[in-house]
């Protein structure tokens, strides 16, 4: 098992309807693959399957099983569910999901490389070490030759060989046209001799073991020989005039084309100047014009397309006659004429469908004339279509004439081409199309056999490939006009196989190509899918499910020509391809080849650390990159045979798969011809001489250099340097760097190409200098393309031989100085960290190659090692590469894990977030990168989002990185900022500090990756250690809760002044410090800001409303039960009036200006006491009251002190007694925008009903308290949102508290069971028993909006009433989200039923994306987008005008769903279970937006629709907070 920080997880997020069927994913053996749900999935029961087998079990394509949904939390919350598959077997597996009564709503395919094994111990083989060299199998010789030949590719450091077929080749003699796919070729054997596969795989097998080399080779699908045996017995194999007769018209042409050949062979054109021989375009036009003068009017192709006019009308004229009627049912009522295509394709065969007909033409009357009348009409109708048939016909013809001239122009006019010369019947005008194993006879009678099926089932149609093609589609099934149309580029030698849609279609050749697949996987290590993209997937699926039942890691190759990697992914993920072959020859130059060393493999240097849990991310397919296939024209015809060196140099650098074919190391000067070529390759003499055609050696062409690049890159890629950096140094030299992340050594390959002929072009002999960072260890090779003495290139008869005129100068592993190529290199210190070396060169000639072993210089590596060392304490990635430091610093001696031991929570604040006001209140500010941006937090946090991104994509030119590079300016903001604070804060700090002091020394492009990693392991430890400080909850909680859980660190810290007043001093655990203004000591409680980075410091940080509301959530369940303690108290302290404040200000700068706060209070406090182990100890905590009286002015801390349970005692009865007074200080000081009247507070309680009642029409009292501000549209002084009277909330906070208290005094823990006040002039006693039962009473009654109602003031019925006696009666009727509230604290007030209705109405009408509706929308004044920049004469919107009139705030969303949970456990399993399913889906859009958000937090608002809001915080404790109660009442 390896180290859990060491097992590779890949983690595919699943989206409702997103198939991925054309996304490649790949995955090594080893892997785990979990699948999780994304947003839009969350709460569904998915179901996700596979075709992945079960361990053990063997794969089936078509069966499916199901995945285990793992829940690491066990409770109700899909953000951590996944479903997993633990990566073993290789090739293409399937998965899908669904839910409900949808079994597939998205899904894809992941691809799982083999695993590939060499010699005798079965070493691994990555896949990126592969060299292979391609063969043609015919020009081997007999088998026993075959060690001396292949041996070839051993001495030039390949290891692995792919051979062509070694079946039996078709009279072609092309290596890809088959006769037996079963056979081992008997060419193979020498006299006397009968070699078979046995003999094959023992010899494969010995190179595997002996040799260190793999095998593989072609499997052909999609064509055989003409000549195979089998096909012959067997025509229904292919594509014949009897089970394809949609080809009849194309063999007809197929044939006038041949005939035509012999006529113009035979002299019959002669008079017109066309002979055998075709040397211009004047033949070429000639050819046109015989075509369309005696071909096409002979054989009259248009009649395969049309009807027989006549036979049409008289059986249409027959039914009319008998009076016959359309059935509408068979054409669906619609009118038109419908022609049927005779399935046989005779002449004249195609038919009316008499149906349409008797529909379209219907008779006045069945008299003799109106027949005729609608047979003529019909008559005109179908000679219309026989001429529309005419015109297609006459297209398909064009375009075949262009397509043969085309042919002849490529094959006997083109430069280019292969110059066939006279026509003949062994080169005729063009290759013929279908097979034709009869005599020679006449067009004539030839058309005569058309209709005899015993002779048509042999005529085939020839495979071939089409430009431009779909390849998803089969050319040769019906709906194709490819053959008619002579739009195939056709191989006459080998027939298109025809599979049908499975075996049933055609049981002998899905058995023989079985067979054929079976054979090969069991004696060759993989296959090369010859044709790939023309090759019906379904048939390539299914034989490659059988060659890896045979060989289970079975290395499967292709080359496709889809001109798309969308269409390339289609055959890759679907059939398991491993590897794809990539063309150097296809770039134009050095820059473009270059590009596709980049693009082909590895990472780029300096590369961040990947986690190795991480999302699955899409790739491209893995390259095989080959400097030349055996496809290719000659690169020295193309280029020039200096540039085969550099260019092969250019391609053993890419970190990817590479290879050659045999004979480009020789320098072949010609393409050797796969169909042509019957030579044979020479064989390793490590002696040969230069002028020797029969063998090879060292000294052969560029042996000596490509045995050094092999190795080369053999070794880059078996020591991991996986990261690749190209540099275009001129037009022709590519410098190109392979670098290992761990030991931070480089190879630096300088390559200077010769796409020109240095004979005819001339090259510059400036060669810029190079500067490479580090130090130079050696030169690992350098080589050199030089000409010699051995006499000029002679094409011998026997044996493919290379131009002996060429060899490579080369030395490996020489230092510096014995460099033939370059100057002693100068060093120079580019700043403190990084040392350069310039390289000079004096023979950089073309066809040239350096490469040098770079290493960091000593200090440099010393300190890498160093940082490796201390951070391999976090994961075990970094301990290759690591050095202990001799000397190490004091601050590093203790691992960080202790010193984070040591850090409080609101340590935690600072060291993690604090936003720039914050930090500026402290007289810093966050980090800011000028003509980029500023972080959103000081701490870590600001850090860790936007590096997230960087790190995912690599982004190494990103600002920040530039900005790390360029100085260490980040790294002292990050160390002084830690280091000026006080205790472990300052020894986190100078830890960091120490592991900057090594960061700082190492060379700068390495700095952005090492920043990263000590970011990571720094904010990862400091995570662990913030929940090792809370809850039970959180400690087990989801990555959700977790995610919600630090909204406790961002929004609860301590500022540089004391937010809240002063506690007792006779309570125990209040936080002390030094006051950094004052110097002396004093109470430092942390505080609760409402909302960042608006509501972060100062008087505007302590909200009672907002403190009370996100308390429960961001402290009680958090575990942070001493700091709410302290809040709740110091908050008691502030009383006045019966109230708590709103805006604290400290206490000395209160306003009492709301009505719900203090039953916020009171419901915080009643969730302490529940939440809190002996949390009921708190009543009796001693507060020391800032306003003793109404009128006092502030006292001192502990001046006047009573137990809690008084001040609780003091809100009832002030509320039960009338609550009036006058804001101090009323008037613009306090409040520029309210009118007189606002200032003025009366809360009373209605003794008809008990219900807390108070406000008026120029003050807002609730949380939707948005004054108007516009002169402009006159609405200054009014508030939007007065919810004067008795606000739904407060009805049920307070009822929730009365019914508490009524509880507690019962227990014995409260000592008053009612309170005293004056009624009426008298004094009476109220007891809260009563209050209870009257608030109980009087809800539903007042609240509750019936079906029956009838007042014009309804708007909606079914719900519940936002306010009850509202100044405007028409206010209470809205439709908020309020009462869903008091459905969560006091849930007894309610209907099951009624609550029920309401909620659905709530959830239809009011529920959005992230937040709720503040108003119904279908109220007149509801706007959902909040400006409050705006200033125009729109009452309802000016200035904000409409902040609770519509946008969708978050924190209802809580209360929401709490409400929807609680009552659908009253209603039973089945709509519990629905909910749970709404919850999970709502709650994915927060999560979501939590992981995305820099913030790391939710919004305070979105306008309609979720959309962003620019006026709102960024981030709101009250909106964290209740989304995690919902997560803790699952």
């Amino acid at each position: 098992m390896l180290p859990q920080d060491l097992k590779q997880i890949r983690v595919l997020i699943l989206n409702d309807k997103e198939n991925l069927e054309r996304t490649l994913f790949r995955l090594d053996q080893g892997f785990e693959l979990q699948f999780r749900l994304g947003p839009s999935l969350q709460g569904r029961r998915v179901t996700v399957q596979t075709n992945y087998p079960p361990e053990g079990q063997a794969f089936e394509r078509n069966t499916f099983r199901v995945l285990t949904w793992k829940n690491p939390t066990g409770r109700e919350d899909d953000s951590d569910k996944f479903c997993c598959l633990d990566i073993k077997v290789a090739g293409s597996f399937q998965y899908y999901f669904g839910f409900g009564d949808t079994e597939k709503s998205g899904g894809g395919y992941i691809v799982v490389n083999p695993i590939l094994r060499v010699g005798s111990e079965n070493r691994v083989l990555p896949l990126d070490c592969i060299s292979i060299q391609t063969y043609l199998s015919k020009c081997l010789g007999t088998l026993n030759d075959w060690p001396a030949r292949l041996q070839v590719a051993k001495e030039s450091g390949y290891n692995m060989i792919h051979f062509t077929p070694l079946q039996t080749l078709g009279l072609s003699r092309s290596c890809y046209s088959l006769a037996d796919q079963l056979t081992f070729s008997p060419e193979f054997s020498p006299d006397g001799q009968n070699y078979t596969w046995t003999h094959v795989g023992a010899l494969v097998e010995k190179m595997r073991k002996e040799w260190n080399m793999l095998c593989i080779t072609d499997v052909v699908y999609n064509h055989t020989a003409a000549n195979s045996k089998w096909i012959l017995e067997h025509p229904e194999c292919g594509y014949n005039l009897v089970n394809s007769p949609h080809l009849r018209p194309a063999w007809v042409l197929d044939r006038a084309i041949w005939h035509l050949t012999t006529r113009i062979v035979n002299g019959r054109y002669k008079d017109i100047g066309l002979t055998a021989n075709i040397t211009n375009e004047n033949h070429l036009n000639e050819i046109r014009s015989v075509l369309w003068k005696d071909v096409y009017p002979q054989i009259k192709l248009w009649e395969f397309y049309q009807v027989k006019v006549d036979s049409a009308i008289e059986q249409f004229r027959t039914l009319l006659q008998d009076g016959a009627k359309p059935d509408h049912s068979k054409t669906e009522g619609e009118k038109g004429l419908m022609i049927i295509q005779d399935p046989g394709w005779r002449r004249y065969g195609n038919t009316v469908d008499m149906n349409s007909a008797l529909q379209t033409f219907v008779p006045h009357s069945f008299s003799p004339q109106h027949i005729e009348d609608c047979c003529h009409l019909l008559r005109q109708k179908l000679n219309q279509l026989n001429e529309e048939q005419l015109h297609i016909v006459h297209q398909h013809q064009e375009q075949a004439a262009n397509c043969i001239l085309g042919n002849v122009m490529y094959e006997r006019l083109a430069g280019h081409g292969p110059k066939l010369g006279p026509l003949s019947k062994k080169n005729p005008l063009v290759t013929r199309y279908f097979t034709f194993p009869y005599q020679d006879m006449t067009l004539e009678q030839e058309m005569q056999m058309i209709d005899e099926p015993d002779k048509t089932c042999n005529f085939m149609a020839h495979n071939g490939w089409v430009m431009g093609d779909d390849p998803l589609r089969n050319f040769a099934e019906p709906g194709s006009n490819v053959y008619v149309r002579r739009e195939l580029i056709c191989w006459g030698d080998s027939v298109k196989l025809r599979y049908g849609k499975g075996p049933a279609d055609c049981p002998f050749l899905w058995a023989h190509m079985k067979k054929y697949t079976q054979i090969t996987a069991k004696y060759f290590h993989g296959v090369r899918l010859d044709n790939c993209h023309s090759t019906p997937l379904h048939v390539a699926e299914y034989m490659l499910d059988v060659a890896r039942t045979v060989c289970p890691n079975l290395y499967v190759v292709a080359e496709l020509f889809t001109g798309s990697e969308e269409l390339d992914n289609i055959f890759v993920t679907d059939l398991g391809i491993t590897s794809l072959i990539r063309e150097a020859m296809s770039a134009g130059d050095s820059h473009e080849e270059g590009r596709l060393v980049y693009r082909y493999g590895g990472e780029p240097v300096g590369a961040f650390v990947q986690p190795s849990l991480r999302p699955l991310t899409p790739c491209i397919a893995h390259a095989m990159f080959l400097d030349v296939t055996h496809d290719n024209e000659c690169p020295i015809q193309l280029r020039s045979a200096l540039d085969s060196l550099p260019s092969s140099a250019m391609v053993s650098m890419a970190c990817c798969a590479t290879g050659s074919t045999r004979g480009y190391d020789e320098l072949v000067p010609h393409q050797i011809s796969v169909v042509k070529e019957e030579r044979f390759y020479p064989k390793w003499n490590p002696s040969a001489s230069l002028t020797s055609a029969s063998e090879v050696g060292p000294q052969t062409g560029i042996i000596a250099g490509k045995l050094a690049l092999n190795k080369l890159h053999q070794e880059l890629a078996a020591q991991g340097f996986i990261q690749v950096y190209v540099d275009q140094v001129d037009e022709d030299i590519v410098a190109i760097t392979r670098h290992c992340p761990s030991t931070h050594q480089s190879v630096v390959a300088v390559c200077r190409t010769a796409f020109k002929n240095p004979k005819t072009h001339h090259y510059r002999t400036d060669v810029p200098p190079m500067f490479i960072p580090g130090k130079i260890e050696e030169v690992v090779l350098e080589a050199r393309t030089v000409e010699r003495h051995a006499g000029s290139f002679v094409k011998d008869d026997n044996f493919i031989n290379g131009m002996p005129e060429y060899t490579v100068e080369i030395k490996e592993h020489i230092p510096l100085q014995e460099s033939s190529v370059v100057y002693h290199a100068g060093v120079t210190s580019k700043g403190r960290s990084e040392f350069v070396q310039e390289i000079s060169f004096k023979k950089l000639t073309p066809g040239s190659v350096i490469a040098f072993r770079i290493s960091l210089d000593p200090k440099a590596q010393k300190l890498v090692g160093a940082l490796r060392y201390y951070l391999s304490q976090f994961s075990l990635k970094y301990r290759k590469g690591s050095i202990a430091d001799e000397n190490p610093p004091d601050a590093l001696k203790m691992p960080l894990a202790q010193l984070m031991s040591k850090l409080t929570l609101a340590d935690m604040n600072v060291l993690l977030f604090r936003c720039d006001a914050e930090e500026q209140e402290d007289g810093g500010g966050c980090y800011s990168i000028p003509g980029w941006g500023t972080f959103k937090y000081a701490g870590l946090q600001g850090l860790m989002s936007i590096l997230a991104d960087i790190r995912a994509n690599n982004d190494l030119g990103h600002p920040v990185c530039s900005n790390l590079r360029q100085g260490d300016w980040l790294m002292e903001y990050i160390v002084n900022r830690l280091i000026q604070k006080e205790g472990p804060l300052a020894q986190v700090g100078q830890w960091l500090e120490a592991m900057f002091t090594y960061l700082k020394h190492i060379p700068r492009y390495l700095i952005p990756s090492y920043f990263d990693a000590i970011l990571v392991s720094t904010f990862t430890t400091a995570l662990d250690a913030t929940f090792k400080l809370m809850s039970s909850f959180i400690q087990s909680g989801s990555s959700f809760v977790r995610h919600l859980a630090l909204g406790s660190l961002q929004m609860c810290g301590v500022g540089r002044v004391p937010a809240l007043p002063p506690l007792s001093m006779k309570i125990d655990d209040i936080p002390y410090c030094i006051s950094p203004i004052t110097g002396q000591k004093e109470q430092c409680c942390v505080t609760v800001a409402a909302g960042l980075p608006h509501f972060s410091t100062g008087i505007f940080r302590c909200w009672g409303r907002d403190t009370f509301i996100a308390l429960r959530g961001l402290m009680l369940l958090t575990g942070r039960h001493t700091e709410a303690r302290n809040i709740i108290l110091a908050f008691a302290g502030t009383l006045r009036h019966g109230l708590i404040p709103n805006l604290l200000g400290e206490g000395r700068f209160a306003r009492y200006n709301c009505r719900d706060a203090v039953w916020w209070w009171l419901q915080c406090l009643q969730d302490y006491v529940s939440h809190v182990p002996q949390g009921q100890s708190i009543l009796q905590s001693p507060v020391t009251r800032m306003y003793p009286t109404d009128d006092s002015e502030p006292c001192l801390p502990g001046e006047v002190e009573q137990p809690l349970y008084d001040v609780i005692q003091e809100i009832l009865q002030r509320h039960l007694e009338g609550i009036s007074f006058r804001e101090r200080n009323a008037g613009p000081k306090i409040d520029m925008h309210m009118k007189d009247e606002g200032f003025n507070v009366v809360i009373n309680v209605d003794p008809a009903t008990g219900f807390v009642h108070g406000g008026n029409r120029f003050n807002c009292g609730t949380w939707m308290d948005k004054m108007g501000e516009s002169e402009k549209a006159k609405n200054k002084g009014m508030p939007a949102t007065p919810r004067d009277g008795a606000a739904v909330e407060i009805i049920g906070l307070s009822k929730s508290a009365i019914r508490w208290i009524v509880e507690l005094h019962a227990k014995g823990l409260f000592p008053y069971d009612g309170a005293k006040v004056h009624r009426n002039g008298k004094e009476v006693f109220i007891l809260y028993t009563k209050w209870n039962e009257q608030i109980q009473q009087s809800y539903e009654p007042s609240f509750w909006v019936s079906e029956e109602n009838q007042s014009d003031l309804v708007h909606k019925k079914g719900i519940y009433k936002d306010s009850f006696g509202a100044s405007s009666p028409w206010c209470d009727y809205q439709l908020r989200p309020n009462f869903t509230i008091a459905m969560v604290v006091a849930p007894e007030l309610f209907t099951v039923e009624r609550a029920w209705k309401a909620l659905e109405i709530a959830e239809k009408k009011l529920l959005g994306p992230l937040g709720m509706k503040t108003l119904d929308p279908d109220d007149m004044v509801y706007c959902g987008v909040y400006d409050n920049a705006l200033d125009n004469d729109n009452y309802n919107v000016a200035k904000g005008f409409n902040y609770h009139q519509g946008p969708e705030w978050l924190w209802p969303v809580g209360y929401f769903l709490r409400a929807k949970l609680y009552f659908a456990r009253k209603l039973g399993e089945k709509t519990y279970a629905k909910t749970v399913t709404l919850v999970k889906n709502v709650l994915s859009q927060h999560y979501t937006h939590l992981e995305r958000s820099p913030w790391k937090g939710l919004p305070e608002l979105t306008n309609e629709n979720g959309q962003y809001c620019p006026f709102s915080c960024e981030t709101q404790a009250w909106s964290l907070a209740t989304l995690l109660e919902v997560l803790y009442d699952f």
